[in-house]
């Protein structure tokens, strides 16, 4: 990259940091929700034959495997973009738009999926106001907020997150009284039982996985948070961790309250746990207030894709003089918030199966990618450098073939999407590089992030 190039013009505003530790913690226990664990039970322990416990113990170490990818590249690059900049610095920068578009796919749809979500839920609870005008009113709320600016965004985000973990944490404590007085004939079955097999556990465990998307989209986040090279290495493992454990911990109460896999109906097993533990008013006001603190999920969501975008503009990909500025005033990227705010719109005919097939592909691609980022790194500096071929190699390998293999879990209908989606972007990449005689945008890095990059490669040499 050239002098000329790595330096922009120094009066266009630029990312500010301002988030701690915590504060980028709660973003990603937002994005991934704690409460998703109650919902997605009873999927879970169908498939994994009344083991659901053990199914989301192996998801959390699989996931914890390309997580350490993560935070070793958001080290060594503290800068936001995600897989889309592991992948141009690393595998060049035709790979790195590919799989910058496959993450797109993801990242516009998330949005749209966490409001229609929340919408159906809010429409559930009150059926009078149609799922449409629920999705304006998520949408719209958290548009307004992301475009106020990030400060509001997390003192938001906390309060909603701490409502939402306390809501959790509520319906386990029942949990735990219901036990006391209705003893279990064993504690040992949620692991494995006369029913459990491998191929069961780990199809399982695959669906399990999806309740960590997010985890990643923190490092989104690395020009708006303090000591990034340090914080958002250390915030990925803690979100994926702490998400984990609460996943575990709840799926094994919730399993000795209802041992086995036969439910009335799999997808409402938490709401029917709820009447059994607490009683029907309970069951419906935590319902309610946990459909609330869903919000933060969603202002997470919107977030994060409203960041990949702005990065994707400034480097060339999208038009730079719409995707490639900020605000003045808030520092925020008013233009990408409000694009991913437009995606209600789409979602308001869409059914939630079909919306979420769309982001599973792009998030597992992006995944694998960033282990092969990994490997790709150490191959380029084990020469001059001090590498560990264990942390660069073999875990990026295990977490690798992890990640494929979820990719092969997907439904026909999430491969079609991510594949016809794939093509549509060589084809945009063509036109782009005009047959690839020009080349593709590089990165627009201002001259105060090469010299952070710089300094986390050489950081790298002495760890």
């Amino acid at each position: 990259m050239t002098e000329s190039r790595v330096a922009t013009a120094t009066d266009e505003p630029q990312l500010t940091p301002r988030l701690t530790l915590p504060s980028v913690v709660a973003f990603g226990l937002s994005y991934m929700a704690p409460s998703l664990v109650m919902i997605i039970f009873g999927v879970i322990a169908v498939v994994s034959a009344g083991t659901a416990p053990t199914a989301f113990l192996v998801a959390t170490g699989a996931m914890l495997l390309t997580a350490l990818s993560y935070a070793r590249l958001a080290r060594i690059y503290p800068v936001s973009g995600s897989a889309y900049f592991y992948a141009r610095r690393n595998l060049g920068s035709a790979a790195g738009f590919l799989v910058g578009w496959a993450i797109l796919l993801d990242y516009l749809f998330l949005p749209m999926v966490a409001w229609l979500a929340q919408s159906i839920l809010l429409n559930t609870q009150f059926p009078s106001v149609p799922i449409w005008l629920w999705m304006l009113i998520n949408a719209g709320l958290t548009t307004a907020i992301n475009v106020i600016g990030i400060a509001l965004a997390d003192r938001l985000n906390r309060l909603l997150l701490a409502v939402s973990t306390f809501l959790v944490l509520l319906f386990f404590a029942y949990c735990i009284k219901f036990l006391v007085g209705n003893p279990v004939a064993s504690y040992s079955e949620p692991f494995w039982n006369s029913n459990s097999t491998v191929a069961g556990i780990s199809a399982a465990a695959a669906i399990a996985a999806y309740s960590f998307l997010g985890f990643d989209a923190v490092t989104t986040l690395a020009e708006e948070t303090k000591d990034a090279a340090r914080n958002i290495p250390r915030a990925i493992i803690w979100i994926v961790s702490i998400g984990g454990v609460i996943f575990f911990a709840v799926a094994y109460v919730m399993q000795l309250v209802h041992p086995g896999d036969i439910f009335d109906d799999a997808q409402a097993a938490s709401y029917a746990m709820s009447v059994q533990v607490g009683g029907q008013f309970f069951a419906d006001w935590t319902n309610l207030a946990g459909i609330i603190a869903g919000s933060a999920s969603c202002l997470a969501v919107q977030l994060s894709s409203s960041r990949l975008l702005f990065i994707m503009g400034r480097d060339g990909v999208l038009p730079r003089r719409l995707f490639g500025k900020l605000n003045g005033r808030t520092r925020t990227p008013v233009f990408c918030v409000l694009v991913t705010g437009s995606m209600c719109f789409l979602g308001m005919n869409m059914p939630l199966e079909t919306a979420t097939g769309f982001i599973n592909f792009g998030a597992f691609t992006a995944f694998t990618a960033v282990n092969l980022c990994v490997i790709v790194y150490y191959l380029r500096n084990y020469a001059t450098r001090q590498l560990s071929a264990v942390r660069f190699v073999v875990l990026p390998l295990v977490g690798a073939a992890v990640t494929l293999y979820m990719i092969t879990q997907l439904s026909e209908h999430a491969l079609i999407s991510g594949i016809s989606w794939l093509a549509i972007g060589i084809v945009y990449l063509v036109w782009l590089t005009r047959g690839f005689r020009r080349p593709t945008p590089e990165m627009s890095f201002t001259h105060e992030q090469a010299v952070i990059v710089a300094a986390g490669q050489s950081s790298e040499a002495v760890k």
